[in-house]
């Protein structure tokens, strides 16, 4: 376990976790903000790039699990990304479509900045979201977020533009 909160904790993805990820990444209205649903081969992709990511890096983005059930609802972590000519430490969640609207996205993403902060002693930390994509945005202002850029994005084809909402130390 890499962070507990009241209701989840936050763990290394493994491949057991194939299935639960598949349910994330492969619905249509979860994945609006990328174009559309991965195939199974995308959903690997981003298996094998989180378990990298924990290699090279100590973190990325972690499963996160339901305390009263034990199951994987979504997955919420640190990753760095890039941003304009820079890489910045982002915190990034994605759920499964049930568990929306119920806190847990703000749950685990507040844990993450503290973990940012003082598991990690970084200065800053932000959220890059595509500017469609309300739910998210909202979740970075409840993390104490505020937008302060916008840059596009090409993927699948298509010009995204994305706000970045950061906090920094001195701010949490």
């Amino acid at each position: 376990m890499i962070l507990e909160t009241e209701r989840l904790y936050l763990r290394e993805l493994e491949q057991a976790d194939f299935h639960s990820l598949c349910k994330i990444l492969q619905d249509g209205d979860t994945m609006y903000a990328y174009e559309g649903s991965f195939s199974d081969s995308e959903v690997q992709e981003w298996l094998d790039r989180q378990i990298s990511r924990y290699q090279k890096w100590n973190f990325g983005l972690w499963a996160v699990i339901l305390k009263e059930t034990e199951h994987m609802i979504g997955q919420c972590g640190l990753t760095m990304q890039p941003w304009k000519e820079t890489e910045v430490l982002e915190i990034g969640y994605l759920f499964e479509r049930s568990y929306w609207h119920k806190g847990y996205a703000t749950e685990a993403a507040k844990a993450c900045k503290k973990y940012a902060f003082e598991g990690l002693k970084a200065e800053e930390v932000c959220s890059i979201i595509r500017d469609t994509n309300i739910a998210s945005q909202n979740v970075a202002i409840r993390n104490g977020m505020t937008m302060t850029d916008i840059w596009t994005k090409h993927y699948r084809g298509v010009d995204m533009p994305h706000y970045r909402y950061v906090i920094h130390r001195t701010q949490s």
